[in-house]
């Protein structure tokens, strides 16, 4: 009985978390057929449709949310604490889910990955990229890294690294259309306007000089884009001047395809993080990574690069 429920939440909660029962399947290693059986199973022991089934697409039903938001986070722990038994207690083992923005991701973590790989070799990294904020709980990561993330009593974070935001063009752009010297010249120039995903709203040009004076500017919107990336991309072109996170911009300005403005402004972001929930155990696959960032990040002196002018 006990090894029949293990299989049917096993499935259930992958189903859910995947969307499909294909992806589900490929996460257990089993065949979707094998998933598919397994949550009609259940369903039919429990005398509710957890799921609405379609050829496109699978959708929890109302029963099946409650269900979800109810044993997705404690059936989470005792999957950890049976992988601890197995292993040996406080062994990092399992498949750690890690939630990152697409080239934060790429550009700066992954390239640490290999070094935490080597060292823990029986845990599995599954990173995930998506610029919007997650929600670790309800989509079951076990680790998220960005910034912005609301913090709640279910989650903890540590900081990374404080973030500049920093203005920029091509040097083909500054060519046609003479640098300003003060952000009150900015009302002149072409802007790259970022719509933010979470409020829809254009992010205003807050600016703050290294001597103290706080100005918000004015530009004339070329084009408005909610992705940092491709604000990069458009901004590389030559179309404008754009407002970057340091992260996004640090790769283009040391190829030389943007170069700053107006270098003694910035604007602030909020800090770039760590996210984890707040578990009485703390799986030790989740622990020895969120420590691994932390030192290393610093290390390798991304973390001052960051917030360095």
């Amino acid at each position: 009985m006990l090894t029949e429920l293990r299989s049917y939440l096993d499935a259930f909660i992958a189903a859910a978390d995947e969307g499909s029962f294909s992806a589900a399947a490929r996460r257990l290693g089993l065949t979707p057929a094998a998933v598919s059986k397994s949550v009609g199973q259940f369903e039919a022991r429990l005398g509710v449709r957890l799921f609405q089934r379609s050829t496109r697409r699978l959708a929890l039903t109302t029963d099946g949310e409650r269900l979800y938001g109810q044993v997705r986070l404690p059936w989470g722990e005792i999957g950890d604490a049976l992988t601890d038994l197995r292993q040996g207690a406080g062994k990092p083992a399992g498949t750690l889910k890690i939630a990152l923005a697409h080239t934060v991701g790429r550009e700066y973590f992954v390239p640490l990955m290999g070094e935490f790989v080597r060292r823990y070799p029986d845990v599995v990294p599954d990173l995930h990229f998506d610029n919007r904020q997650v929600d670790l709980i309800a989509e079951g990561f076990d680790v998220a890294i960005g910034g912005g993330i609301e913090l709640t009593d279910a989650l903890i974070a540590r900081e990374l690294a404080r973030l500049r935001i920093v203005l920029v063009a091509s040097p083909a752009y500054l060519q046609a259309h003479p640098a300003p010297s003060h952000p009150s010249e900015l009302a002149r120039h072409r802007g790259l306007l970022r719509r933010q995903l979470s409020s829809g709203r254009l992010a205003p040009w807050a600016l703050k000089s290294e001597a103290g004076e706080e100005v918000v500017a004015s530009v004339r919107p070329v084009m408005v884009l909610d992705d940092p990336e491709a604000i990069a991309r458009a901004a590389a072109t030559g179309m404008g001047i754009a407002m970057l996170p340091r992260p996004h911009a640090l790769p283009l300005l040391e190829r030389g395809d943007l170069v700053r403005v107006l270098p003694d402004w910035y604007a602030e972001a909020r800090p770039l993080s760590i996210y984890y929930t707040s578990r009485k155990l703390v799986p030790a696959k989740v622990r020895v990574f969120v420590d691994y960032i932390v030192k290393e990040f610093q290390a390798s002196g991304q973390a001052a690069r960051f917030s360095a002018r």
